[in-house]
């Protein structure tokens, strides 16, 4: 009994389950759109993809990966060392107005984007 309390009180671990209990408190059954959701983490790939290779003078060379977990996803951009500084700016300008184009993309679909940049 302590365990299920001490879940409970934890709260959902993500967006998932915090849906699953609101359709066993409600009766109601919610439609997940898988199909929006790809869309949406589709069109994120594609604007770091047009973003990045615009600066890079090697885009063949970059490797961006995307996972989502619930409303959150994650980019993984990793490109050869002599491009970094193309990327991430001085003092990290570029990458700061990168990572803020994909919070407002992101929150168009109801996602938390992050973006981590590897050389």
């Amino acid at each position: 009994m302590a365990n299920d309390q001490d879940e409970a009180l934890k709260g959902p671990r993500d967006e998932d389950d915090a849906l699953d209990g609101v359709e066993a408190e409600s009766g109601v059954a919610v439609e997940r759109d898988d199909a929006v959701d790809d869309e949406a983490t589709e069109s994120l790939r594609e604007l770091v993809t047009y973003l990045v290779n615009s600066l890079v003078d090697e885009p063949e060379s970059v490797e961006i990966d995307v996972t989502r977990r619930g409303a959150a996803v994650h980019i993984q951009l990793r490109l050869p060392e002599s491009e970094l500084g193309k990327v991430i700016g001085r003092g990290g300008r570029i990458a700061k107005a990168i990572r803020t184009v994909l919070l407002i993309a992101g929150s168009k679909h109801h996602l938390r984007v992050s973006l981590d940049i590897e050389g």
